[in-house]
């Protein structure tokens, strides 16, 4: 027999009891589905035999950890349905390749023409497999010989992978006989991915999920035109320079020639802001520049960017910080655990915004403040603005683009730009990297490097960031004038050094040591690289030091 601590309660089984056979027992008292358990501080799947002495909890899909193993578990599902659909024979490539419309955009390589008769026929596969519960098996192999099976199945990227990983063994998924590699937790058996709708979308498709508020719930399929479009543009990018994945990535780095590919992201980011300040000076009506973007994009290194551009065509920019016009912190609203809320729109004083702005543009002189964040007090410091025919406004906060800001001055006045670190670096094909990630490792070393905040803090109050942005900044996002993505192919192998000592300092027995663990796993699949070489107006410095921009 063995003893289990669940939910607090001692309770005795078998030796042979899997965690599957508890979460059944425990199903009828949790709203949503049992996908992984809690053990003893370490996530485990269901299908793990239960070990005696452990405190055990359970994660449901409509936590975070539950919701990605339903997510990758869906992604599990649609790839055995693609392969057995249109055959291995006919399929070159199937790539993940970015989040779009909360849900993932797929991107096939096949030989054969890729129709709505065909995604249809997957879409049926795919729910049979869900009424038959097929199970989800759990591999454990010598990595060279998961190597030799990914290259026997021409998943190259997994192959390429795999050459880097300094561990003896690895974890492979199986479906009936179809292998895959997933990086993460994966739920018991097909029957749980209950909820999920494919669309066709350009040249691939779209599995739409639910979202981990409303995990029983598919949200309709909202095309993201422009969104895609700058996906899109990086990807080609990524592909022309032969660097689609981490792998890839990682080739380049041991090879020794990574300066040249510094130079070509850089002088890419160069271009970019150079149209984008062509494209507004062609508009004599515009006067002000609105940048908007989630946490860490890079909003207060661009502005300053975008603004020697505009000197280099004989303007006079004056960036502003919407931070600026916070409200006093004591004014600040709260969220529902008691914490200031500083990613609402009221925590801005957008009359006093409004004011300032509509009495830039009639010419008068306006004393723009500075909120010193030590105090949590707007201040006035003579920072004084007066509009001529060559200057120009350039606000940056991640409500840049709310209607609600600068509500009386003319739509022609104003040049939306949104910003967003939006990687196109995958793991692998079928391993897609979060730009939340992305973003949250960014914000992470500027908090400690700039703000004092460690990693745990920096994880404990990302949920409530990220709440944020969902609410005050993707709404809008499809409302910009032009879209401007941030990443840098070579940025993870960059933040690497930086951010591993601190999510190493993040202790076991907090609450965020599952996060801290998952992010190190993650950096594990990528070589370091030096950091001399970025250039000083980099959006990388912003998070790493060494800007030549006073931020």
């Amino acid at each position: 027999m063995i003893e289990l601590n669940i939910n607090g309660i001692k309770k005795t089984y078998e030796e042979s009891t899997t965690y599957y056979d508890i979460a059944k027992e425990y199903a009828k008292e949790y709203k949503n589905d049992i996908v992984l358990v809690n053990e003893s501080g370490k996530l485990s799947e269901l299908n793990k035999k239960a070990i005696s002495g452990k405190d055990i909890t359970f994660v449901t899909t409509d936590m975070k950890a539950g919701h990605s193993a339903y997510q990758k578990s869906a992604v599990f599902i649609l790839m055995k349905a693609f392969y057995d659909i249109v055959g291995s024979k006919n399929i070159e490539k199937v790539t993940l390749d970015c989040s779009l419309s909360k849900g993932f955009f797929i991107r096939p390589k096949i030989k054969i023409d890729f129709t709505e008769e065909l995604l249809e026929k997957i879409a049926v596969r795919m729910r049979e497999m869900v009424s038959l519960a097929l199970p989800i098996n759990k591999v454990n192999i010598d990595t060279e010989e998961a190597i030799e099976r990914f290259r026997a199945y021409g998943m190259y990227d997994k192959e390429k992978l795999f050459n880097y990983r300094r561990v003896s063994k690895v974890n492979l998924y199986r479906i009936n006989d179809f292998e895959d590699y997933y990086y993460g937790y994966m739920c018991p058996n097909c029957s749980y991915v209950k909820y999920f709708e494919l669309h066709m979308y350009r040249e691939g498709f779209v599995i739409q999920l639910p979202v981990f508020a409303e995990p029983t719930v598919v949200p309709p399929f909202e095309p993201q035109h422009k969104l895609y479009e700058v996906l899109k543009k990086s990807s080609d990018f990524y592909a022309a320079l032969e660097i689609p994945d981490i792998g890839s990535l990682n080739d380049r780095i041991v090879k020794g020639n990574i300066n040249e590919l510094v130079l070509i992201q850089e002088a890419v980011h160069e271009n970019q802001l150079a149209g984008i300040a062509e494209t507004f000076v062609k508009d004599s009506e515009k006067k002000l520049i609105m940048i908007a973007g989630p946490s860490s994009s890079g909003k207060t290194t661009f502005s300053h960017r975008m603004s020697i551009e505009l000197l280099a065509h004989g303007l006079k920019p004056h960036p502003i910080a919407m931070d600026d016009y916070f409200v006093n912190r004591t004014d600040t609203p709260k969220d529902e655990n008691g914490d200031y809320d500083y990613e609402c729109l009221e925590a801005i004083d957008v009359a006093q915004f409004n004011h300032d702005m509509e009495a830039l543009l009639r010419g008068e002189t306006v004393n723009i403040p500075t909120y010193n964040f030590k105090t949590g007090k707007r201040e006035y410091r003579n920072h004084e603005v007066t509009l001529g025919a060559e200057d120009v406004l350039i606000i940056e906060g991640i409500h840049g683009l709310n209607p609600k800001l600068a509500d009386k001055v003319s739509s022609a006045a104003k040049f939306k730009i949104y910003l967003s670190a939006l990687t196109q670096l995958n793991i692998d094909e079928h391993n897609h990297i979060s730009t939340t990630d992305s973003r949250l490792l960014r914000r992470m070393l500027r908090d400690s490097r700039t703000r004092g905040v460690d990693a745990a803090q920096t994880i404990n109050m990302w949920p409530s960031v990220r709440r944020g942005e969902e609410k005050n900044i993707f709404p809008f996002q499809e409302e910009a004038d032009i879209m401007f993505n941030s990443a840098l192919i070579y940025e993870l192998a960059v933040l690497k050094p930086y951010v591993e000592p601190l999510l190493f300092r993040v202790q076991r027995d907090t609450p965020e040591y599952q996060e801290a663990k998952r992010m190190l796993k993650f950096l594990d699949y990528v070589l370091p690289m030096p950091s001399e070489n970025i250039p000083a107006n980099s959006i990388l410095r912003e998070f790493i030091g060494g800007t030549c921009f006073n931020i």
